[in-house]
């Protein structure tokens, strides 16, 4: 009988093996940030919980396991799929984003003066169409950059193709959410300048980006009353759209520590104050009663309050794991669509990632940007799944031609 079950828990941890194939290292950062986000999504939401929903503190905490459930589910099946079948479709996926964030800058939800989201029927769940977009990007940029290798320096031939999407897709965003159109946009560039562009048209664009960045600097400081420690009124040619709201995020950053800093600036500062070294222990922290949004923006002030200093630098230590992994299945990868696709998909959610651990701790001015497989479950945390399918799909397929290598060098030994 001990002989069955042997021989049976191999069969099943052979097919286990068969059906999750690809890095097993991304794999298990997947699951590790996973228990991460149900530890800390659970604590963030605890008090929130029990004032909504008269004293049941779960609500969340199953939210989220359902979340991270559909989301395993995406991660699979994604990773199940050919990558080369990414390739086929990005061109029509990069049309239709581009329809969808018009859509959605006309038709959207609505939030602080910024369209982000579009409502799905019949399930109720919005989708901040940006998140479909930078995927979309990412895809076409990747089919570009395989097919353009023998004019890529040339900058008629395969500069200006490559700038035209990267402008589109960015320019929509932008309007209702800088933020996240700057980080694709820097993310675009790296891509690039890694896909062997030439360096002086990279640094043209970023020449260009840096003059509307630096009179945005200028005018903040300029319509900032440093007696008064707020805002100047500002005329109605900069008061259109978020341009506020730029501004006075700009103007919070600059001049934090001579005025008053931002209401969720300080919250989250106490919280990193609170946590020391080894923190206060999980489910101890008390900002979450005060700190706006504790389970997605700001989770990771969180995280340094519960588990201190330690536990802050092992999930950075977690992202650079993950990009490591990514940075060399890039390097083993013989196609240059699935080597650049997997590379940039690994790119934007580890600069996601430092973004929002950067604003959390005051190094950054404050964005909307959440913590990627952490912060709590929405569309974003769906499609952050179905991003790393699609690299642990590259990662299959390198396995397999590696597999199919060995064979072959068996077969001729």
């Amino acid at each position: 009988m001990s002989q069955i079950a042997n021989i049976s828990s191999k069969f099943s941890t052979a097919g286990l093996r068969d059906k999750t194939r690809g890095d097993k290292v991304i794999w298990a950062i997947v699951v590790v940030l996973s228990l991460v986000s149900l530890l800390v999504v659970y604590s963030a939401t605890n008090s929130l919980a029990y004032k909504l929903y008269k004293g049941n503190t779960y609500v969340y905490l199953f939210k989220q396991i359902a979340f991270i459930s559909l989301g395993i589910i995406i991660v699979y099946f994604a990773h199940r799929v050919n990558y080369t079948i990414y390739s086929r479709v990005a061109k029509m996926l990069f049309y239709i984003s581009i329809v969808l964030l018009i859509y959605t800058l006309f038709f959207g939800t609505k939030i602080n003066d910024g369209s982000r989201w579009i409502k799905l029927p019949i399930i109720n769940l919005t989708v901040q169409t940006s998140d479909i977009a930078k995927l979309a990007l990412f895809m076409y940029l990747s089919r570009l950059l395989s097919k353009k290798q023998h004019v890529i320096k040339d900058f008629k031939k395969g500069f200006i193709p490559m700038m035209i999407p990267i402008v589109v897709i960015c320019g929509l965003i932008a309007p209702a959410n800088l933020s996240t159109a700057l980080l694709t946009g820097a993310t675009s560039m790296l891509l690039l300048f890694i896909g062997r562009v030439s360096f002086k048209h990279i640094a043209l664009v970023a020449a260009t980006v840096a003059i509307p960045v630096i009179i945005l600097i200028a005018i903040a400081g300029a319509y900032y009353d440093k007696e008064e420690g707020k805002m100047k009124e500002l005329p109605a040619v900069l008061s259109a759209g978020r341009v506020p709201t730029w501004i006075k995020r700009v103007q919070d950053f600059m001049y934090a520590a001579k005025g008053e800093a931002p209401y969720q600036v300080q919250q989250a500062k106490i919280a990193v104050a609170k946590g020391g070294l080894f923190g206060l222990g999980p489910g101890n922290s008390e900002q979450r009663n005060f700190l706006p949004h504790p389970y997605s923006d700001y989770i990771y002030a969180i995280i340094i309050e519960e588990y201190g200093i330690i536990g802050a630098a092992f999930i950075v230590f977690i992202y650079m794991v993950f990009l490591f992994r990514s940075i060399r299945l890039f390097r083993k990868c013989p196609y240059a669509f699935g080597a650049f696709l997997a590379l940039a998909l690994s790119f934007t959610l580890v600069i996601q990632a430092m973004t929002n651990m950067a604003v959390n701790v005051g190094l950054f001015p404050v964005t909307g940007v959440t913590l990627p497989l952490v912060s709590m479950g929405g569309s974003s945390f769906l499609f952050t799944c179905l991003s790393i399918g699609i690299i642990l799909s590259v990662a299959r397929n390198v396995e397999d031609a590696e597999g199919k290598a060995e064979n072959v060098k068996e077969e001729l030994a």
